[in-house]
């Protein structure tokens, strides 16, 4: 699996990296699985580099749903 690029849609990569952040404000108050490997990624990086790697972990969530065809359900 290869980061997240500039090649493609702007746009969409603005707004992947901007609901990133939004989540990364929150992260604090959750003790879900992708919350608890946001904190620990926290400690070795950059918010900047949280940010981005979160937003391509969303995309690669979303690619992931939209190819299945499933609905999206947060596992606890």
């Amino acid at each position: 699996m290869l980061g997240i690029t500039k090649k493609g849609d702007t746009y969409l990569r603005k707004l992947l990296i901007q609901g990133a952040r939004a989540l990364l404000r929150v992260v604090g108050r959750h003790d879900d699985r992708q919350s608890l490997w946001v904190r620990q990624l926290l400690t070795r990086r950059h918010k900047h580099v949280v940010a981005v790697a979160l937003a391509n972990k969303l995309a690669r969530t979303i690619w992931a749903l939209l190819v299945k065809g499933e609905a999206f359900e947060m596992a606890r």
